[in-house]
């Protein structure tokens, strides 16, 4: 396999995000979590009929899930179909969840995820553990993102 087709092979196909999960959120620490998914599932996630706007995680039982995923039934499954927002398990190494029970069991911490993509055909989340934003850190965020635009439309404008 030369490395051009390799490169193909390993790039990231981008299906879902979770574009409020930065903005509502301080992102301490990301993870790469595999999905465990049925058939119907997975077709209908390459179709890009998935949603994690409302999703999360939760460590149960010494593992994680992912609740509030939201994926639409696949129309050619017939009678194999699955429950839309069921609950889904993650696929993370011990030393990961170890770690993430831990952080997760201190006050304020939660499991958000940031994108759902692709990966040589494989479902992968990327899974980030943050902490909730107050309403003042998210307005000053605004007024400095703001600032920054005023700032870069100055300087490029021609003299």
């Amino acid at each position: 396999m030369s490395t051009d087709s390799r490169k193909r092979a390993d790039s990231r196909q981008t299906l879902a995000t979770n574009p409020k999960a930065r903005h509502d959120y301080h992102v301490l620490q990301t993870w790469e979590a595999g999905l465990v998914l049925t058939g119907s599932e997975i077709k209908s996630i390459r179709a890009g009929k998935a949603s994690i706007k409302q999703a999360y995680g939760v460590v149960r039982g010494g593992e994680v899930w992912l609740e509030g995923m939201h994926v639409a039934p696949y129309e050619m499954a017939g009678y194999a179909q699955h429950d839309p927002t069921r609950s889904r398990k993650l696929l993370l190494h011990k030393h990961e969840i170890r770690r993430l029970i831990g952080a997760v069991e201190q006050k304020g911490l939660t499991l958000v995820p940031l994108d759902l993509y692709l990966v040589r055909g494989r479902a992968k989340v990327t899974l980030a553990l943050a902490r909730g934003k107050k309403l003042h850190d998210r307005r000053e965020e605004l007024k400095r993102r703001a600032m920054e635009r005023e700032v870069a439309r100055q300087w490029s404008r021609p003299r």
